[in-house]
Formats: structure tokens, C-alpha cells, sequence
């Protein structure tokens, strides 16, 4: 099973952005923990993170034909992006939506996500664990 695993806007600067919110550990970290999660399933991983809505829309729409699975933190764009939920719809890709912190516990515009209509779970406030069950779930179909 090969994925694609999507990290939108700011998530570069983890472990300089908002340590209380996010945690002191480095986007590198991140990426590093995927690999592992990904390598334990014996499964095959893109990743790729942009600040750009558009790059995300043309990410998205290029797994198709290529990827089995997409695991998408789409950070800021969950609460905005019809854009990307109508990429996702479009492709019909199973996807997994993940965020780093409990955005439910945060500011109200946070609540809403355009993306969970289309994800088949979400994992949120979990840190970097919510990867790992993202990528648990699309290719063990554990919960």
C-alpha cells in the first residue's frame, strides 16, 4: 500500500510555533516519525507539506492512480478550503484526516472542518501518535 501524506500551512515550523500548542518537536521529527509508522506497516509513503492551497489541490489530484490512501493535515485550510474537501471528494482516495492538537478545545472557528465530510476518521490531539494511527488505520484497518 503506497500513501500520500499531506501537511499544510506553518507545520514546517514545528517545534518554533507555538511550543504550548504543538509541541517543541521539529517538522523534521514529524516527518521522521511518519517514515517509522509507515516502515512498521510495511507500507510505502510520499510526503509532501506546502503553505499553498493550490499546491495541496494539485498534490491531491495527482495521487490519483498513484496512491492508495491519503493522510492530510490540512492545518489552517481544514476550517477554509471547500477547494481541497472538493479535491478530495473528486479523487475518491480513502483519507485520513489528522491534527496535532484538539482543535475542538481551541478557538471556535476551529470547529468546523471541510475536510471530516469527506475523511473517514480523524485524529486529533494526539500529537504526532494521530500519524501513526492514521497510517494504523488506511493500511491495517485498525481503529
Amino acid at each position: 500500500m503506497k500513501l500520500l501524506v499531506i501537511n499544510g500551512p506553518n507545520l514546517n515550523l514545528l517545534g518554533i510555533r507555538e511550543p504550548g500548542i504543538y509541541g517543541d518537536r521539529s517538522f523534521g521529527a514529524l516527518c521522521d516519525f511518519i517514515q517509522k509508522s509507515v516502515d512498521e506497516v510495511g507500507a510505502e509513503c510520499e510526503l509532501f507539506q506546502s503553505n499553498h492551497e493550490g499546491a495541496i489541490v494539485d498534490a491531491i489530484q495527482g495521487a490519483l492512480g498513484r496512491f492508495d490512501g491519503i493522510v492530510i493535515n490540512p492545518a489552517a485550510y481544514t476550517h477554509t478550503s471547500v477547494a481541497i474537501l472538493d479535491a478530495l471528494s473528486a479523487v475518491h482516495i480513502p483519507t485520513v484526516e489528522v491534527h496535532i492538537s484538539n482543535v475542538m478545545e481551541r478557538e471556535e472557528f476551529r470547529h468546523h472542518s471541510f475536510v471530516s465530510s469527506v475523511a473517514k476518521k480523524t485524529y486529533m490531539g494526539l500529537g504526532f501518535e494521530g500519524y501513526r494511527r492514521a497510517v494504523r488505520y488506511l493500511v491495517l484497518g485498525e481503529e
